[in-house]
C-alpha cells in the first residue's frame, strides 16, 4: 500500500521547508533509513531520511520549491502501484458529496434518515471536542531522528500564566537538552508528562488555556483520537489568517544594521526581550544558526564591565553549588544505586551498538613525529589573540588528508557507496551525561584559528547543553582525542554513518632514532578505525601516510 509522506517539522520553529536536494528520483527504490531529500528549515539545511521501503513514485515538491509542514512531499509505494487515489485525494470529498447528492435523489427516505442520525450524533462529536480557547500541546520533534523525548525540568507548573513566548520545559531529546517554548498564551491547565519521564513524539505534553477551564477528560480523548481532529482545526489556520500571520512574523523578523551597516538576525521573542532591557542587540553574540541572536542570549547577557566584576562571585558560587551529594555509605555494607538511563545514554548504547556488530571494524595504528609540529604551534600562538591547539592541527591535517582520499570520506548504502566531495569533521566532546559530535562545516575551507574558535564554541555549549541538533548533523569523518588525559593509544567506535574514526593519544617525550643516533623526540599515537565495507586496507593505509606527512611537515598544508 503507497504511504504518504509530508513535509516534516525538522525543528520546534519550523513552518515550511524548501526542498534544496533530492536524493532520490521517481523509481528509485527506497529502504527504510535512505536520504530521500535535503531540505532547508529555518535553521539549517538538514538530510531528511525515509522511515519506510518501496519505490519512489511520486514527487509533490521540486528542487527549489517551498511549502508549509504537512505538506505532500513524496509517496512511496510497491513499483507500478496506482496512486491516483491519494494524487486526487483533495477532490474526494467533493466527489463524495456529489455521489451522496445522486444517492438521496435516488432515496429521499434514507437520506432523511442518515440526517437524523448525523444530527443526533453532532452533539456527541461536539461534546469530544476542546472546550473554547483551550489548546493541547504535544511533545514536539526537535531533531529529525528524534522519535521521543523526556521531560528533564518544568518550568511552569498548572495554574501558572503562560505568555507567547514562554519557556514551558527542558526536553532531553537523543542528541541534547533543549528549550521549548510555548506559542500559545494563557494559563498551564494541565500537564502530560511529568519530569523525569519520557513519551513519543506528539504525545500529549501539556494543555493551555483560559483559567478555570475543565479539562478532564481532554488529554484521555486526545490519546484516543476523539479530540485530535478538533484540536488540529482549531490549531490550523485559513489560507487568509495564515497570510496575515506571516506577514506579522516578517514584521517581527529581526534584520536590524547595527552602527557598521551589518544586518544582525535575531527571533522576534530576542528582539522583544532586547527593547524591554535596554540592550543593544549589535553588542550581544548570537549562538543560533548563522549567529542568530535567540532567547538565552539575551538572558545571559552582561555588559563587559560588569561581567568582568561579577566574575570571581560567580566563579565561587558555581563551585559551592556544583559539588553533588555523595550518598553516605556504612563501611562493610554492600551498597548500590540505580541510576536512570537518560535519552543521550539510550542513543549512545543503540547508536554504537549498531555500528560496532554491522560495521566490520578493522584498525591502522602509526606513529608521528611532533617535534615541528610543536615549533610551528609554538610560532602560531605567538601572533597577538591565537590559539591553537594540536587537537586543531590534527582535524586541519585530516580535513585536507580526507581531500585527498576522499573513499575514506564515504558512507555504505545497501546499493550504493557514497562518496562525499564535501569535508565535515566531527569532534567528540566528553559531557556530563555522555558523549556529543558537534560537527565543523567544510573543515578543509577553514583556518588554524577559526578552527579552534569553532572547537571552543560548540565544545563550550556542548558541556551546557545548548547545542542545536543542526549542530551536530552531517558529519562525513570523526576525531576523538584521549591525550589530554594521559591516554597514549585506543580505538575508538565508528560514528555511523561515517566510514572511519580517528583515535588521537597524547604526545609522549621518548628515546627516537634519527640519522642514525638516538636522540630525544616527541611522537604521538595515531588509530584509524576503519569501515571495511566501504575502506580497504591500503586505502586506509594511504590516508594515514598523508596525514602523516601533514604533521611532521606542517608548512605542507600550505601547499
Amino acid at each position: 500500500m503507497a504511504i504518504k509522506i509530508t513535509m516534516p517539522r525538522l525543528s520546534d520553529t519550523m513552518t515550511e521547508g524548501t526542498v534544496a536536494t533530492w536524493l532520490k528520483k521517481v523509481g528509485d527504490k527506497i529502504s527504510e533509513g535512505d536520504i530521500l531529500a535535503e531540505i532547508e528549515t529555518d535553521k539549517a539545511t538538514m538530510e531528511f531520511e525515509s522511515f519506510n521501503s518501496g519505490t519512489l513514485l511520486h514527487i509533490g515538491i521540486q528542487e527549489g520549491e517551498t511549502a508549509s509542514v504537512d505538506s505532500l512531499l513524496a509517496i512511496i509505494g510497491k513499483e507500478g502501484e496506482d496512486i491516483s487515489d491519494l494524487l486526487n485525494g483533495k477532490s474526494a470529498p467533493a466527489e463524495a458529496k456529489s455521489e451522496e447528492k445522486a444517492d438521496s435523489e435516488a432515496s429521499e427516505p434514507k437520506s432523511e434518515e442518515k440526517e437524523e442520525k448525523t444530527t443526533e450524533e453532532k452533539p456527541a462529536t461536539e461534546s469530544k471536542g476542546l472546550p473554547k480557547g483551550v489548546i493541547v500541546v504535544t511533545m514536539p520533534r526537535l531533531s529529525d531522528t528524534m522519535t521521543d523525548g523526556t521531560v528533564a525540568t518544568w518550568l511552569k507548573k498548572v495554574g501558572d500564566k503562560v505568555s507567547e513566548g514562554d519557556i514551558l520545559a527542558e526536553i532531553e531529546t537523543d542528541k541534547a537538552t533543549m528549550e521549548f517554548e510555548s506559542f500559545n498564551a494563557g494559563t498551564l491547565l494541565f500537564i502530560g508528562v511529568e519530569e523525569g519521564q519520557t513519551a513519543p513524539v506528539d504525545s500529549v505534553l501539556a494543555i493551555i488555556g483560559p483559567e478555570g477551564t475543565d479539562v478532564t477528560g481532554v488529554a484521555e480523548n486526545y490519546k484516543k483520537g476523539g479530540a485530535s481532529a478538533p484540536a488540529a482545526s482549531k490549531e490550523e489556520k485559513t489560507p487568509a489568517e495564515e497570510s496575515k500571520s506571516e506577514e506579522k512574523s516578517d514584521d517581527k523578523t529581526v534584520e536590524v544594521a547595527n552602527n557598521e551597516g551589518k544586518r544582525i538576525f535575531a527571533s522576534p521573542l530576542a528582539k522583544k526581550i532586547a527593547e524591554e532591557k535596554g540592550i543593544n542587540l549589535s553588542q550581544v553574540k548570537g549562538s543560533g544558526e548563522n549567529g542568530r541572536i535567540v532567547k538565552s542570549d539575551i538572558e545571559n547577557f552582561k555588559p563587559q564591565a560588569e561581567t568582568q566584576a561579577s566574575a570571581p562571585a560567580s566563579a565561587k558560587a558555581e563551585t559551592g553549588t556544583s559539588a553533588p551529594m555523595k550518598p553516605f555509605v556504612p563501611a562493610g555494607e554492600v551498597f548500590a544505586e540505580e541510576i536512570k538511563n537518560s535519552q543521550m545514554r539510550k542513543t549512545i548504547a543503540r547508536r554504537l551498538s549498531e555500528s560496532k556488530f554491522t560495521a566490520p571494524h578493522y584498525y591502522l595504528t602509526i606513529e608521528v613525529t611532533m617535534d615541528d609540529a610543536m615549533q610551528s604551534r609554538t610560532v602560531i600562538n605567538s601572533l597577538p589573540d591565537t590559539k591553537v591547539s594540536f587537537n586543531d592541527l590534527v582535524i586541519k591535517a585530516s580535513a585536507m588528508a580526507l581531500k585527498k582520499h576522499p573513499k575514506v570520506n564515504s558512507q555504505w548504502k545497501e546499493d550504493v557507496t557514497i562518496i562525499n566531495h564535501h569535508v565535515n569533521v566531527g569532534v567528540a566532546v566528553a559531557v556530563e551525561d555522555g558523549l556529543v559530535v558537534p560537527v565543523l562545516k567544510f573543515t578543509d575551507q577553514m583556518s588554524l584559528t577559526q578552527i579552534g574558535a569553532s572547537v571552543k564554541d560548540l565544545a563550550g555549549r556542548a558541556k551546557s547543553k545548548k547545542l542545536q541538533p543542526a549542530e551536530m548533523d552531517g558529519s562525513t569523518f570523526t576525531v576523538s582525542n584521549l591525550g589530554m588525559f594521559g591516554i597514549v593509544e585506543f580505538t575508538s567506535i565508528i560514528n555511523q554513518p561515517n566510514s572511519a574514526i580517528l583515535s588521537v593519544g597524547a604526545i609522549v617525550e621518548k628515546p627516537v632514532v634519527k640519522n642514525g643516533q638516538i636522540v630525544v623526540g616527541n611522537t604521538m599515537t595515531l588509530t584509524l578505525a576503519c569501515d571495511h565495507r566501504t575502506v580497504d586496507g591500503a586505502t586506509g593505509a594511504q590516508f594515514l601516510q598523508t596525514l602523516k606527512q601533514y604533521l611532521e611537515n606542517p608548512v605542507t598544508m600550505l601547499a
